[in-house]
């Protein structure tokens, strides 16, 4: 199939936090994930306690692994202001049905890198640097000074410079050098890139400007680039620590006349290391195979533990799990694994801003989220269980003991091939509660991703 691939966005050093950059292979569907077991987040309505009482949510988790059923219930509660906040639980008892197939596959985790190295994201804060790195630092300033007092970036000075006594005034990534303490920000990463030796860093900074300047960098944010490259790489959204993640599509480079529109992902890579030095927080690969895997994993001792500490891999069946730790599954895109739809398709009842909350569905149970209603109101969801293979109905149970139940959704044994994202609603007239039912026959476990808003009648 296409290869696929993601990638994170320059932002400007006075604002930003490195960005994650994600690259991907699309050889099969992304699957699963493993964030907490119990993990709660519900959209909070925006009435006031005394017309509209929000709903109660519960997701009951009862896990059921020998003949007798043990209950163990997680609720995350939350604590009142002006009027009472939706509360989680989850229900977890055995699978109604059997899975149809023995699962024969490998587990990839046994073969493919997770995590080449650790390495702790440094603070751009003077105050949290280490007497080595303040030393470095100044050395770099005082090598900088020297350098723009004797015109060694060689640009052109203004014709009212008298050039033999003016110092060179250079701007990078809009922060004029050695001007403020933005400045200092900017020369850590180069410091950081070449592990604090400063005539390294300064070799690495002055070709970097000499490149801006040779390939007119600045002016390229005005211009209006190929249309078509939206499909190559796109930002959306953030991560979990709030850096922007770009998206670099490799697949896209299987069309011919895109490609030759672009340089090739080796020289651009390349560029991107030379003259964006911390930009990139994390780089995930994911849907790629084990064996492109296994060649990191080979040429690892090689690399810098900084270089290993920002590369993540997973095959494709461990995409969305791969994703989901550093991105908000609302945050990721649809094709990726999560609920976000591309700005131009619109999603009226949901935004990036609505919280999803992400339940564990072991092998052979079934998970049920309980939405407890107090009013009146239409209820609108959106659920999905990376890769399906489960059965999932949806149903409401009015309070009144003699009432009827209404299925909203009959049992529907959802495939691979169907919608990755349900979305459902129902009116609510009588106090109640919706349940939301996955049954997971398979053996394996099932990541379930669901929201919900409620809009008062």
């Amino acid at each position: 199939m296409a290869d696929e691939s993601i990638t994170t966005t320059l932002p400007s050093p006075e604002e930003s936090k490195p960005t994650l950059e994600v690259s991907a292979r699309e050889t099969e569907t992304a699957v699963t994930t493993s964030t907490p077991e119990t993990q709660t987040t519900a959209a909070n309505p925006e009435v006031t306690p005394e017309e509209h009482p929000p709903p109660k949510v519960t997701e009951t988790a009862v896990t059921t692994s020998t003949p007798e059923t043990e209950t163990a219930a997680a609720q995350l509660e939350v604590t009142p202001e002006e009027h009472q906040q939706p509360k989680v639980t989850e229900t977890e008892t055995a699978s109604t049905e059997t899975s149809q197939k023995e699962e024969a596959a490998e587990d990839e985790t046994t073969r493919i890198p997770q995590n080449l190295g650790s390495f702790k994201e440094e603070s751009s804060n003077l105050s949290d640097l280490s007497d080595s790195e303040n030393k470095s630092l100044n050395e770099l300033k005082h090598l900088v000074r020297d350098a723009l007092d004797n015109h060694q970036f060689g640009s052109v000075p203004k014709p009212e410079e008298d050039a033999a006594n003016a110092p060179e005034e250079v701007t990078i990534w809009g922060v004029p050098l050695l001007e403020d303490d933005r400045s200092d920000v900017v020369l850590l990463k180069f410091l950081r890139a070449r592990d604090f030796k400063v005539k390294d860093s300064l070799t690495m900074l002055k070709n970097t400007i000499k490149w801006r300047r040779d390939f007119k960098i600045d002016e390229l944010v005005d211009e209006d680039l190929v249309d078509d490259l939206d499909k190559v790489v796109f930002m959306h959204g953030h991560d979990r620590e709030g850096h922007p993640v770009c998206y670099n599509v490799y697949g896209e480079f299987q069309n011919k006349e895109l490609y030759n529109k672009t340089s090739a992902t080796k020289q651009a890579v390349q560029l991107l290391q030379d003259n964006y030095p911390e930009f990139v927080f994390k780089q995930a690969f994911i849907n790629v195979p084990w064996w492109y895997l296994v060649f990191y994993t080979v040429i690892g001792p090689f690399m810098t533990p900084r270089s290993k500490s920002k590369l993540v891999f997973a095959g494709p069946s461990r995409s969305a799990e791969t994703l989901f730790k550093y991105i908000s599954p609302e945050q990721v895109p649809v094709q990726y694994g999560g609920l976000s739809v591309d700005p131009c398709d619109c999603n009226p009842d949901f935004s990036l801003d609505d919280p999803a909350s992400e339940v564990t569905v072991k092998p052979g149970t079934k998970q049920t989220v309980e939405i407890i209603i107090y009013e009146k109101c239409e209820i609108v969801w959106e659920i999905r269980v990376i890769g399906w293979e489960v059965s999932y109905k949806a149903e409401f149970v009015p309070e009144e003991k003699d009432a009827y139940t209404v299925v909203v959704q009959k049992p529907r044994k959802m495939k691979p091939a169907d919608e990755p994202v349900l979305t459902q609603s129902f009116k609510v007239n009588e106090l109640g509660k919706v349940l939301l039912t996955v049954d997971n026959p398979t053996s394996k476990k099932k990541k379930l991703v669901y929201r919900f808003n409620v809009k008062p009648l």
